[in-house]
């Protein structure tokens, strides 16, 4: 009950307040954010609870240095130049300064895509919780999931550190995506141009399982969306709305034998017809 009251009141915080916070000087957001951080954390401690509101999603969107909501898909020009996507319901936080350029991905998926001319004297990396992939004059996404990250590359290359120790490196070329966690890289494969479409508001569908397509509309969508076991595997291809998941929705319903039920406008199911 205290954590449902604590992520109730995160998500009742006014927009425009939120937005004046977002634009205060970093310095002077970064150390209010610390004291409160330090503040919540001791009341917190209290209950034990502490630890698992740090961890929730809720407290990773709403301390972050930049967010997106769910549904909205943000885009941010970093202090160096390079262009940043975020998807939605993402969250980073920046380490940048003389002698370091490091984003630091804590939720969501974001799309980089390094700044032109001469490359800093900082290599740009961007690290998940499973390691860390440090561009090489680049477009690339990165995508953290719950036990494994995922990195899609565009243009250029990029190298993969997994974050425990002894794991070996790899450098993924343009054209290929892989996953890895903190021990290993997976063998890379092919990645479709239309991988970065989402950074557009589209959502590009090749013969995908119609279970992995409900579960990327669900990302931008609030509430609950299910597929039913068994319609999942039906294969769609087309493009779809990213900006508008019921219209995207009822598409799917003139081309394959499901149906939509809505209980409510955040409880949806996609079963059989």
């Amino acid at each position: 009950q205290q954590l449902l009251a604590f992520e109730h009141q995160l998500a009742s915080v006014p927009a425009a307040m939120a937005r004046h916070a977002l634009r205060a000087p970093a310095q002077a957001a970064g150390a209010a954010r610390r004291r409160a951080m330090r503040l919540l954390g001791l009341g917190l401690a209290v209950g034990g609870i502490g630890y698992v509101v740090r961890e929730s999603e809720a407290w990773t969107l709403a301390t972050a240095d930049l967010r997106s909501g769910t549904g909205e898909n943000r885009s941010v020009t970093l202090p160096d130049g390079t262009q940043l996507v975020l998807a939605s319901a993402s969250a980073v936080d920046l380490r940048y300064t003389a002698g370091e350029r490091l984003i630091v991905l804590r939720a969501g998926e974001i799309l980089v895509t390094s700044a032109p001319g001469p490359a800093p004297a900082a290599p740009l990396r961007v690290r998940s919780r499973q390691g860390t992939v440090q561009a090489l004059g680049t477009r690339f996404s990165v995508r953290q999931d719950a036990g494994a990250s995922h990195v899609a590359v565009f243009e250029g290359a990029v190298d993969i550190r997994p974050a425990q120790a002894g794991a070996a490196p790899q450098r993924i070329a343009a054209g290929q995506r892989t996953s890895f966690t903190a021990s290993g890289v997976q063998p890379p494969a092919t990645v479709p141009d239309s991988a970065a479409a989402w950074s557009r508001g589209i959502l590009v569908a090749d013969a995908m399982p119609l279970g992995e397509l409900t579960a990327e509309l669900a990302r931008y969508r609030p509430g609950l969306l299910r597929c039913g076991p068994a319609v999942a595997g039906l294969r769609v291809s087309g493009v779809f709305s990213l900006h508008d998941t019921d219209r995207a929705l009822h598409n799917l319903t003139l081309s394959l034998p499901v149906a939509v039920t809505y209980r409510t406008r955040y409880w949806v199911s996609v079963h059989a017809r």
